[in-house]
């Protein structure tokens, strides 16, 4: 693709042309192969109505009709006491078998209760035959009983064939509706890409009018005040013809972007997350729109003992597995405007909305406790801590990371701004780093005089554990 692309700015002016041209002919054309596509299946469905259902309707109707007039025959054949006049009864029975074939040689029909129709139609028939010298004496028990079995073997077999009528008149109207979505699908897709077509071709003259040689004095002035950090003008030039002397200034007007977008960022080096800066600018926006809000601060507790005992790279490791992890959470459980950023260190934020952190919190907390028990080795897996020893020589154990989060909400207090919120984050922060498990903690203090001794503000934190 890039050595189509290269060589396609090193050809002349007309040539680019003829190419244009020749991209929005190969757009026709898949226009054209996108309508013959539908058409085809429009044509698929359409022969499957025709060749199966509509067919299947008249078999199951003429099916119908047989087994009434099969019953008529033998009743009459019964009414008159004459065995003699079973043989209309016989030749609807072969005409009832006959559609059965025919309902057999169906394309498609492995859905059809074939064998269960066949054995149905010789059970009514063996049944009228068993019982044509009891059905004669019609006050009979027998007769009664023979009447009601060969009623009921009827019913089941008019049951079953309405049963497939009405699933091929539904495989019908279903087919007919997806013909009707089909249709109107590729009418919206075709419209759709004509207007693209239309849209390229504009887009194919703009490109190699912009090729044009006579520019060249205005791009220069472009690029000139793009490099100033003005962006007015935004020409995007790889062409090595007669404006191959502009690439220089391109190339310095890049790394001008770059540099913008770099400081507006603010991110983090190691995990590419939007650093204090947008943090800030964050909250300050959504306390200024008054909207719904979560701070979460998160932090990892016994950071410095692992960084002690297996090295930064094996740190960096862990900041960039928590990273992933809250981007992860919060992807799943949070929404779509929701803010993950990376203060620095082992310090990362999350702003969401106040119905939203509950399941965010838990989640980074039960996926962090999993996650991180495979970056320590086997022996102090085994032992459940790492041992280390203090300046003066004396041997201490630390435990495994755990990640403690602080939630500071607008629910039932008014955040004036962001010092405030870091203010009581920093203060929730310590408070759940005091417990030697993964936490959370939410501060639900509500507006009170600054007078509030600790002991109340503690009261007042509800405390929920991951």
């Amino acid at each position: 693709m890039k050595g189509f692309a290269a060589r396609f700015f090193r050809l002349n002016i007309a040539k680019k042309m003829l190419l244009g041209y020749l991209l929005y002919a190969s757009l026709t054309i898949l226009i054209a192969i996108f309508i013959l596509s539908r058409l085809e299946e429009l044509n698929t469905l359409n022969n499957s109505i025709i060749k199966k259902d509509i067919p299947l309707l008249e078999i199951t109707d003429k099916m119908v009709d047989t087994l009434l007039a099969q019953e008529l025959y033998g009743h009459r054949s019964i009414i008159l006491n004459s065995p003699g006049l079973l043989t209309p009864f016989w030749t609807r029975s072969e005409e009832f078998e006959q559609l059965i074939k025919q309902m057999n040689a169906l394309p498609h029909r492995k859905d059809l209760p074939i064998d269960r129709l066949i054995a149905l139609h010789n059970e009514y028939n063996n049944l009228f035959v068993g019982g044509f010298e009891y059905l004669r004496k019609s006050s009979s028990p027998l007769a009664k009983k023979y009447d009601q079995e060969i009623k009921g073997k009827q019913e089941q077999l008019i049951q079953l064939v309405k049963k497939i009528s009405f699933e091929a008149r539904q495989d019908q109207n279903e087919k007919s509706l997806m013909t009707l979505v089909i249709g109107n699908a590729a009418f919206r897709v075709s419209v759709l890409l004509c207007i693209v077509g239309i849209l390229l071709g504009i887009l194919l003259a703009m490109i190699i009018t912009r090729n044009i040689s006579g520019p060249i004095n205005l791009l220069r002035l472009s690029t000139k005040e793009i490099s100033e950090g003005k962006f007015d003008h935004l020409p995007y030039i790889r062409n090595r013809d007669e404006l191959g002397d502009l690439s220089l200034a391109f190339q310095e007007m890049a790394k001008r972007l770059k540099r913008l977008e770099e400081m507006y960022l603010d991110a983090s080096p190691l995990t590419h997350l939007p650093g204090g800066v947008a943090i800030e600018n964050i909250i300050k926006k959504r306390l200024m729109e008054d909207l719904p809000l979560a701070f979460c601060l998160l932090d990892l507790a016994n950071f410095k003992s692992f960084n002690d005992r297996y090295g930064y790279a094996k740190g960096n490791e862990v900041i960039l597995a928590t990273a992933r992890t809250i981007s992860d959470v919060v992807g799943n459980h949070g929404r779509r405007d929701d803010f993950v950023g990376h203060i620095g260190g082992d310090d990362f934020v999350i702003i969401t909305l106040s119905d939203s952190y509950e399941k965010i919190c838990t989640g980074i907390i039960e996926t962090f406790d999993r996650m991180i028990v495979d970056f320590y080795d086997s022996e102090d897996r085994q032992r459940g801590c790492i041992l280390g020893k203090t300046r003066q020589g004396k041997e201490i154990s630390f435990p495994f990371m755990t990640i403690s989060i602080a939630v500071v909400t607008n629910q039932q207090r008014k955040l004036i701004n962001y010092i405030q919120v870091g203010e009581i984050a920093a203060e929730m922060k310590n408070y759940a780093k005091s417990f030697s498990r993964s936490i959370y903690v939410v501060d639900r203090r509500k507006d009170e005089p600054p007078d509030q001794d600790l002991m109340k503000t503690r009261e007042s934190l509800k405390l929920l554990p991951g």
